[in-house]
């Protein structure tokens, strides 16, 4: 029953986000008539009535023009979105080689749902964060932050991958991409209108002084930006409620992945308030696992708390939460909430090639800042051989070993 409530709700939001999406796609409409109607109010001065009807015909003949324009924007970023948002954030794509045992963490969740692995980038960054991208099965990839791999634990980081796996699964990042695309072409059309009219306004305004009998032009012009700015505000409010309710199905589908809720709340608490992005835009923080990008108040927050998303992880998965953690400063730096020295997760300082004897050990700096110190054992690593003392009487030895007497 819980798993039909889950994926019912999964069906329910997909069917929202549609029509959201397609509310979204036709606010460039709305955008088109009030430019045509701040022109016109611009150019004429007849009454109201006039200057509507005037705004329309306008608004017919920049119909097409418009849906043309907004298709190619579309089609431009489908295929490019992903080296856009790369040359933001500079990631990199990873391959079994640089990274197995990351790659292995990833791989092994899609094949326990018999999905596609998407490509894994990591980014260099000292924030704790990470996001999927992609419109389809060849584009999808995941991005994680070295400060991530540095300071999570394997169940932490799995959690994580879990949590922006269930994103791509959802259609989640579909959703998202389609609606900053669109959002974005609301937020070109809002500017080029502003531009247009606060560069040329005043000149239209001087051509036309002489003509002006049926005094509507002023309410026309305030129509048109009351209509400007309400599609704004839509836009960036649609674009909050797609990315908010996903955020606690992300949460859930990873629990439902990995079996382990105490490891999708631990990594929520480290990552809270530890996953700025330097340089990013507000579309690609909406993409991450935690937005500490705080608008007035819950309205404009694209990211529910994690204390509402643990709270739900206790609630329904079972899951203990152990409250705020402090982490220790990472090397080179102090922390925002510690000063204390820096720990190292699984993937921080071990190198990933294999030692020269061929074993799949991983060398760590030691503590002195020495790479000769050996590495404690992580998940992945061979379990270390225990010092035997020869039996005082064996029979001849067996396959697996010394016979005792």
């Amino acid at each position: 029953m819980a798993a039909y409530g889950l994926y019912s709700h999964i069906q329910s939001n997909r069917r929202r986000s549609i029509i959201l999406l397609v509310g979204l796609f036709f606010l460039v409409y709305v955008l088109v008539y009030a430019g045509a109607l701040v022109a016109e109010g611009l150019s004429v001065d007849a009454d109201i009535n006039t200057l509507l009807q005037l705004a329309w015909l306008d608004f017919i003949k920049a119909a097409p023009f418009a849906t043309l324009g907004t298709l190619l924007w579309i089609v431009i970023a489908y295929y490019f979105h992903q080296n856009m948002i790369d040359a933001l954030t500079g990631g990199r794509e990873v391959q079994r080689k640089d990274k197995p045992r990351l790659y292995d963490l990833l791989e092994n969740l899609c094949i326990s749902r018999g999905i596609p692995t998407p490509k894994l980038k990591i980014m260099d960054s000292d924030a704790l964060n990470a996001f999927s991208t992609g419109m389809n099965q060849k584009q999808y990839s995941i991005t994680v932050t070295t400060g991530l791999l540095n300071r999570l634990d394997a169940a932490e980081i799995e959690a994580v991958l879990g949590h922006e796996l269930t994103h791509i699964r959802n259609g989640d990042v579909r959703m998202m991409v389609i609606a900053v695309i669109i959002a974005g072409v609301v937020s070109f059309f809002v500017e080029l209108i502003f531009r247009l009219w606060f560069y040329n306004g005043l000149g239209f305004r001087g051509g036309r002084s002489n003509d002006r009998q049926g005094g509507g032009a002023g309410i026309a012009i305030l129509i048109g930006i009351a209509l400007l700015v309400v599609a704004y505000i839509l836009s960036f409010v649609i674009r909050l409620a797609l990315s908010r309710s996903r955020e606690y199905l992300a949460d859930a589908g990873s629990v439902e992945l990995t079996k382990n809720p105490d490891a999708m709340i631990s990594a929520l608490r480290k990552i809270e308030g530890r996953g700025e992005l330097p340089g990013a835009t507000s579309a690609v923080m909406e993409m991450c696992v935690d937005n500490p990008r705080e608008g007035f108040g819950e309205l404009f927050d694209t990211h529910p708390t994690v204390d509402e998303r643990v709270a739900a992880l206790v609630k329904f998965a079972g899951g203990h939460d152990t409250g705020p953690i402090a982490l220790p400063p990472q090397q080179g730096g102090m922390d925002d909430r510690s000063g204390q020295p820096a720990s190292a997760g699984p993937w921080s300082s071990a190198q990933e090639e294999p030692t020269a004897a061929g074993g799949g050990g991983l060398s760590q700096p030691s503590a002195s800042g020495t790479p000769d110190s050996p590495a404690a054992p992580g998940p992945w690593s061979e379990p270390a051989a225990e010092p035997t003392s020869a039996p005082t009487s064996a029979g001849p030895a067996g396959p697996w070993g010394p016979h005792r007497d």
